[in-house]
């Protein structure tokens, strides 16, 4: 499946662009693949709809913030995300309704441009829901399915969210002739201003309620547990946010769902510990083990596994199990687990263990002698970590 396209690259813009440079940009692109515009070009439609996702992030301060800390992954998924997973797709309904209004949008979605009508009635945004989830290392290292319960708002089914009893007790306001702004002209010593504003006997909704919907009583949403399944990637980090859109509350009487925004926590492993991809266990040995070499069994992401410890094996020396670590967020294969050696010393001896040592204190085996090459700790650190 395709890699997602760098938001920046795709609306032309530096990364150090402003909001007023990503509007400028994206309105240009919309113009451009504008689907009406390019009835023979079957690209269009998509190149259409990537500019908007781009500008659905860039031209919001937390999600642009998200994204340039963690790429697609902190705002909507990799390579691929659709529905169902963190991203969603966008619909050309969702397009004109979310983002018309830049271009003065109206009864088109992108107003006198393509020859709508002026001035219409701005889509309302709901809120966006955070929650927090909690993951263990093995889900963090690759990846999980989780399925929670999310209490938020969602549409009226009986009214299909409009508020009106059965969906169709409603009347056209008069006030606004259904655009859900008024427009005021004041003469100036420039000639004639003209400005917009919110209809204020219909709240810009366009529509009068004759009749309020007996279950949600006119609010067009309810409240309810919504079962929600969330993929999260393997790889992601503790205080990480990850964004599902689409998943938060919906609005008063129509309009477009807020976001829910998904905060990670990842609990703490009592035996391995994670370094960055990868992830480091302290492995113990006797004295006889180190000497003689051993074969031990040792706790990994994915369970046991059987490692070899050669006779001789130093203290401090670091073993490494390829592959065996946490998958990287951008799909750039996956960390090691690191096996540090450490040799234990007995700390208490019985006389027959203490005179069986004390035959072997002066044996010229027994004498430290680190060679030339062998590196310290630091080095070997530098060498596994760097």
């Amino acid at each position: 499946m395709a890699q997602k396209r760098d938001y920046y690259e795709v609306l032309g813009v530096d990364r150090k662009a402003t909001a007023e440079d990503i509007k400028k940009a994206y309105r240009k692109l919309a113009i451009k693949f504008h689907p009406d515009k390019n009835p023979d070009d079957p690209t269009a439609e998509d190149k259409f709809k990537e500019a908007a996702e781009a500008y659905s992030i860039l031209s919001d301060d937390a999600k642009r913030k998200r994204y340039d800390q963690f790429g697609h992954a902190g705002v909507g998924g990799g390579a691929g995300a659709g529905a169902g997973g963190f991203g969603g797709g966008f619909t050309m309904e969702d397009i004109f309704s979310q983002f018309g209004d830049i271009f003065g949008g109206g009864g088109s979605p992108f107003g006198d441009m393509f020859g709508g009508q002026g001035g219409g009635r701005r889509q309302r945004r709901g809120s966006d829901l955070r929650i927090k989830l909690k993951l263990d290392l093995n889900e963090v290292a690759n990846g999980a399915e989780k399925k929670i319960k999310v209490k938020r708002h969602v549409t009226c089914e009986t009214c299909g969210g409009n508020g009106a009893k059965n969906g169709t007790a409603l009347t056209t306001c008069s006030t606004c002739q259904g655009n859900g702004q008024v427009r005021k002209v004041v003469n100036t010593m420039l000639g004639q201003m003209v400005s917009s504003s919110t209809c204020p006997t219909c709240n810009g909704d366009g529509k009068i309620i004759t009749d309020r919907c007996d279950v949600c009583a006119g609010e067009g949403r309810l409240m309810q547990d919504d079962l929600i399944t969330l993929n999260i990637p393997g790889g992601v980090g503790d205080g990480m946010q990850l964004s599902m859109s689409g998943k938060g509350n919906v609005p008063q009487r129509g309009g477009a769902p807020g976001d829910l925004l998904i905060v990670i926590e990842e609990e703490e492993n009592e035996q391995l510990k994670r370094d960055g991809n990868n992830v480091v266990y302290d492995m113990h040995l006797s004295f006889v083990d180190a000497a003689l070499g051993t074969s031990m069994e040792i706790p990994t992401i994915d369970g046991k596994a059987r490692i070899t410890v050669d006779p001789g094996t130093q203290a401090g020396k670091i073993l490494r199990l390829k592959g065996k670590g946490i998958k990287d967020l951008n799909g750039y294969g996956r960390g090691d687990q690191l096996v540090h050696v450490n040799v234990w010393t007995p700390q208490q001896l019985s006389s027959e263990e203490r005179s069986a040592l004390e035959t072997f204190r002066n044996s010229p085996n027994f004498q430290p002698k680190p060679g030339k090459n062998e590196k310290g700790f630091f080095d070997k650190m530098k060498d596994f970590f760097h």
